[in-house]
């Protein structure tokens, strides 16, 4: 869960305006039971500087299903539209707002329960204008989720933990090792060194009896 949560939000972030960039990151596809859930679909706008309109919508085909159902339809305008049946009052609009370009079509479901295990189909209709110029154009994205009474953790969720803990530990001992390295190194400068402490004992022995030579001559 961590490395594709900081995926998550590093989607989200990059894809809160056209101008900041975009970054297309796919949804996780496991959701448990009674737990909220968001089902990612971002839809990147290669040149930001191009004015463009969009709308979005969601569709669903439960397992064993033939055909796919809208449950969800959003524009800017009107807001979202949620189909009557198991996704009433509990899937919701999660996706870009305050904009007439949508790159986010994210929507969330507040509690996840068995009828929503199944496949999804994010859907993106927009209309670039280029010099007056209308170039319509559509983009699919389909997410199969999975409904689990518990959450399990993938290997890479672990294996990044593992690195974690591994990293805190070197740099840890890194400085440590710094620490007592510097410490050595101060206490070595500030004490004398024994050839200049004997030399100045020397020095210091002879000045004495050289005055007291000169007292007695006098």
């Amino acid at each position: 869960m961590a490395l594709s949560g900081l995926s998550l939000l590093l989607g989200l972030l990059m894809a809160s305006g056209a101008q900041g960039g975009c970054v297309e990151v796919d949804s996780e596809t496991e959701a448990v039971l009674g737990l909220p859930f968001k089902l990612l679909c971002i839809a990147c706008k290669r040149r930001s500087e191009t004015p463009a309109e969009a709308e979005g919508e969601w569709f669903f085909r439960p397992e064993g299903a033939p055909d796919f159902t809208k449950i969800l339809h959003y524009t800017p305008e009107e807001g979202a539209w949620v189909a009557p049946g198991p996704f009433q009052g509990v899937l919701a609009w999660n996706g870009s707002r305050g904009t007439r370009d949508l790159q986010d079509l994210s929507v969330r479901l507040a509690a996840v329960g068995r009828p929503h295990a199944g496949l999804y189909v994010c859907r993106l209709r927009r209309n670039l204008t280029f010099e007056g110029y209308v170039y319509s154009l559509a983009r699919n994205k389909t997410v199969r989720l999975a409904v689990v009474d518990e959450a399990r953790r993938d290997l890479a969720s672990i294996v990044s933990e593992v690195l974690m803990y591994a990293l805190i530990v070197l740099l840890t001992l890194w400085l440590a090792a710094e620490m007592l390295y510097c410490y050595r190194k101060v206490a070595a400068a500030s004490a004398p060194p024994p050839d200049s402490a004997s030399e100045y004992l020397a020095i210091t022995s002879e000045s004495k009896e050289n005055c007291a030579g000169v007292q007695v001559a006098e």
